[in-house]
């Protein structure tokens, strides 16, 4: 049953499609997918359908219409000159039902019942829903996973035969909708009519006229509100009138426009004798029907084709003559290059000799559609002020923590704007003023035929030598390289906000097809244009902010082309000012987009395409940058995401910390925010029960580090996970990159046997790392007399011996040129008899000669190292620039020692401990 009008009553709402409204008494067919909230619904009230052992009862709901840009919130304020702002239009035109907010639904529906569902093959189911009555949306209760809100019902109050006023009205509306039918039967004459009324539905429509009284008004204006040709305004208008006199007069209106405007046109036919018609119709209108003449000029006026006191020598026949008009204008607005506009124009002349009905008109329009679409000339303003470099950097600091290099880069990419903008300026105004002297100098030389042409031509030059003078603007092609969950996408975003424009993300991952980046060629069926022209479609501007995401992952040759390829022109600065996509095969101007591409490696990016982008490498975050990330952005977040409010959720330091170290491990954040997300949840099961058995004064919001383990589960990593006693033979190595996209440390062991100098390498080495342990055999071989190893020089300390290297975590591939110094001192180790301190942790490669050479990733491996407990660091001396790099709670947290040769690295491991070769370490390098 429908709820009573006398009083405020709970309704679940449903928003309706955009330019779609439901009125009383009116059929609606509601497509239902993609609408997760129509499913959440109905889902919910047949449920409770089943809980009432489905008593009958029908199912409604309200439905609610969009907000129009045009109107007021209460359907009463409309704009007098029609023009809304570009930016809000835009958010009109992208607005779908499915993701509208509160603010975007209009403030009356009308309560809706579901009468049944249709479905035909190869088509979206489509739900019926009958028109109940309207009402006012007073409050908005509810709006996950649909909106539910306290309204007010209005019955429409039948007239009375006494109110003169409404029955005056009333008989317009009906004498109106006569003739409006009349025109619709005129119009089923003609032979190529799109749409024919049927003698029975004409009859149908008439009989219900005819049987409507006065006190059936309000029904006779939503009828005909929904069948006549009213705006998506209009009908608003009519569903939020209060009274049925409003209502009426708007219904008068609009069916009194529409059939006037027929009326009129068919004025003109009786007083016109020598309307012409295309020569290929082989008509005269001597030969014509009467009856077929007015059919024809009725159908042209319902089509909005020959509005009054056109010229009646138009063409009649021509099959929407005024949509390539339209499509004309709309080139004219995009102000085309001239490439562009040469196209166009051909374009243009062959679609106006093309006869609709054939298949290469709908090609060539959809064609010329997209050439308007693009954005040839309009950009976003750079509105570079004195503050502006302050609050870029404000903006990026409030959505980053951390990220120095990347946040200093985009503020001299501002700076260098400003700059330029400031000298354009002056030059431009130079021009100006150039080019006004130059007009004044031809007039006066056409006048008096006495100034030289030296002058001319001295002026000409002088004004191409300031056009050449403009800087051009070339944005920087940017690459965010670094491990995932370390916010590459997230900053790309609040780059395009610090900078003020518009923002565009193109998946890479997975493309496999050139086609997809550069468009099909027209020539093939169904063609469209690339990711990029589309993209440029999307935002409106040519000088937006792009982010190609997972750049690595994009796919390399094969039978349908190379997409890595196809990027190599779109990321060079050099050549994509003149971009050619195979759709639209008219260069276009790529230099103002501001490129920003992330990858997690750069291993898989061809060495071509990573030489035309400007890499900045991002780390994995430490301890003390985590926390702060969530204690800012991410605990905030899933406050609000579990339902619960500020203040309800206490996470100390010490439990973020140990949330961090013992149920983490990774280099971003993406872990760490789901755990949080598991604390809050198990938070807000508290909270509910406490709400629900009213002791809601007991619940405490504070999570304690005891807690952890009861919500988390037991610990998956170990805080310290450095050795706590060293032994002969066991030394600690840095790898700069772990599973989890990390630095981490490496235990290498050694041990000996008797043999016959076989050396025995486990643990999934690489070739590489074999390498290393063979360079480091034979430098503690060859140096085995100063080492004190052995009492003859010529002795092979390996005669009877064998050897087994061995790395622990052997199903983890292990590889790469670091690792030469710690084998060097794990054999001394072993044949000394001496153990390395156990939070001593080395990395680097030696050479034969001794000599420590330098590594990559310096700054995993610090981070790494501090994590796993190490205390001192050996770094090659090679490396001190690449320590700067890191963040300074990782250098106080460790030692970092940096040494030349091996020799100092034995010193710093046992300084207590005496070689006899060691004073002749600086006199000679190597017996080789």
């Amino acid at each position: 049953m429908a709820p009573n009008s006398s009083k405020t009553s709970k309704l679940a709402l449903i928003p309706l499609p955009k330019g779609t409204v439901l009125l009383p008494g009116v059929l609606l067919r509601l497509p239902v997918a993609n609408r997760s909230d129509l499913a959440s619904l109905l889902s919910s009230l047949l449920n409770q359908s089943a809980g009432l052992k489905n008593d009958g009862t029908p199912i409604t709901f309200g439905c609610v219409p969009l907000g129009s840009p045009l109107l007021s919130n209460d359907g009463q304020q409309l704009l007098e000159d029609g023009t809304v702002d570009a930016e809000k239009r835009g958010e009109y035109d992208s607005l779908d039902a499915g993701e509208a907010r509160k603010e975007d639904l209009f403030r009356f529906g009308t309560l809706g019942k579901v009468t049944g569902v249709q479905r035909r093959a190869f088509a979206e189911p489509l739900l019926l829903i009958q028109g109940m009555e309207r009402f006012t949306v007073d409050r908005i209760v509810q709006e996950e996973p649909f909106f539910e809100a306290e309204v007010t019902f209005h019955d429409d109050i039948e007239s009375s035969e006494q109110d003169s006023e409404i029955n005056e009205l009333f008989q317009q509306l009906r004498q109106l909708s006569r003739e409006l039918l009349t025109l619709l039967r005129l119009s089923s004459l003609l032979p190529n009519a799109s749409s024919r009324l049927s003698p029975l539905v004409a009859r149908r429509f008439e009989l219900y006229i005819s049987r409507t009284d006065p006190s059936q008004a309000g029904k006779l204006v939503n009828f005909m509100a929904d069948i006549s040709d009213s705006s998506f305004e209009e009908k608003l208008m009519i569903l939020a009138s209060p009274d049925l006199k409003s209502r009426l007069e708007k219904a008068v209106e609009v069916l009194g426009r529409q059939v006037q405007g027929i009326k009129s046109n068919i004025k003109i036919t009786s007083f016109t004798t020598t309307t012409s018609f295309p020569p290929t119709s082989g008509l005269d209108i001597s030969q014509m029907d009467p009856r077929e003449l007015l059919a024809r000029r009725a159908m042209s006026s319902l089509a909005g084709l020959t509005p009054p006191g056109a010229s009646s020598g138009q063409n009649e026949d021509e099959k929407e003559p005024d949509e390539v008009d339209e499509l004309q204008q709309k080139l004219q607005e995009a102000e085309l290059s001239p490439e562009a506009r040469k196209v166009a124009d051909k374009e243009l002349r062959r679609l106006r000799k093309m006869n609709p009905a054939n298949a290469e008109y709908g090609v060539c329009r959809t064609y010329l559609e997209n050439l308007a679409e693009i954005p040839w000339t309009k950009v976003t303003e750079d509105q570079l002020g004195a503050e502006t470099l302050k609050q870029a950097r404000k903006q990026l600091d409030d959505d980053h923590y951390g990220l120095e290099r990347i946040k200093k880069r985009l503020l001299e990419y501002l700076a260098v704007l400003r700059l330029k903008q400031s000298i354009n300026q002056g030059v431009e105004k130079q021009i100006a003023e150039l080019s006004q002297t130059l007009d004044t100098m031809t007039e006066d030389n056409k006048e008096k035929e006495t100034l030289p042409e030296s002058d001319r031509l001295a002026a000409e030059a002088k004004l191409q030598l300031l056009k050449n003078r403009q800087m051009g603007d070339k944005s920087p092609i940017l690459l965010l390289a670094g491990p995932p969950g370390t916010g590459k996408t997230s900053l790309a975003r609040s780059i395009a906000t610090s900078l003020g424009r518009k923002f565009h993300r193109i998946s890479l991952g997975g493309v496999r097809d050139e086609a997809e980046i550069r468009g099909h060629r027209r020539t093939y069926v169904a063609a469209m244009p690339g990711l990029i022209v589309s993209g440029l479609k999307k935002v409106g501007v040519a000088n937006p902010v792009f982010l190609l995401d997972e750049i690595d992952k994009i796919g390399g040759a094969n039978f349908q082309g190379d997409p890595s390829a196809a990027m190599l022109e779109v990321l060079d600065p050099e050549q994509n000012h003149s971009f050619m996509d195979h759709y639209i095969n008219v260069p276009i101007d790529l230099s103002k987009v501001l490129f920003i591409a992330t990858a997690n490696s750069l291993e898989t990016i061809p060495a071509p395409l990573l030489d035309r982008m400007e890499t900045i490498t991002l780390s994995g975050y430490t301890t003390v940058e985590k926390r702060h990330i969530a204690k800012r952005h991410l605990i905030p977040k899933q406050i609000r995401a579990n339902g619960l409010a500020d203040g309800q959720v206490n996470l100390s330091d010490d439990v973020i910390d140990k949330t961090i170290t013992s149920y983490t491990r990774e280099s971003g954040v993406r872990n760490l925010e789901r755990e949080i997300s598991s604390i809050c949840r198990y938070k807000a099961v508290q909270y509910a029960d406490a709400t629900d058995t009213g002791a809601l004064a007991s619940y405490d919001p504070i999570v304690a580090v005891d807690n952890l383990e009861d919500i988390l589960g037991i610990e998956r990593f170990d805080e310290e996970i450095a050795e706590k006693h060293g032994r002969p033979g066991v030394v600690t190595g840095l790898v700069a990159y772990s599973t989890g996209g990390q630095g981490s440390i490496l235990f290498i062991e050694v041990a000996d046997m008797p043999g016959n100098g076989r050396v025995q390498l486990t643990g999934k080495l690489g070739d590489v790392l074999k390498e290393s342990v063979e360079v480091a055999l034979t430098w503690v071989k060859a140096h085995s007399f100063e080492l004190g190893l052995t009492h003859d020089p010529n002795e092979d300390i390996m005669k009877s011996r064998s050897l087994h290297v061995h790395c622990p975590s052997g199903a983890i591939p292990k590889d790469g040129p670091s690792a030469g110094l710690a084998h060097t001192l794990a054999l001394i180790s072993l044949f000394t008899g001496k153990a390395v301190p156990p939070q001593i942790a080395m990395t680097g490669e030696i050479s034969l000669r001794g000599r420590v050479m330098p590594v990559g990733g310096i700054k995993e491996k610090l981070i790494g190292a501090l994590r796993a407990g190490v205390k001192t660091v050996l770094l090659p001396d090679h490396n001190r620039k690449e320590v700067k790099d890191v963040p300074q709670e990782v250098k106080d947290g460790l030692e970092i020692i940096h040494v030349r040769h091996i020799w100092e690295a034995i010193r710093h491991v046992w300084p207590d401990a005496h070689f006899p070769g060691e004073q002749h370490a600086n006199i000679f390098e190597s017996r080789l």
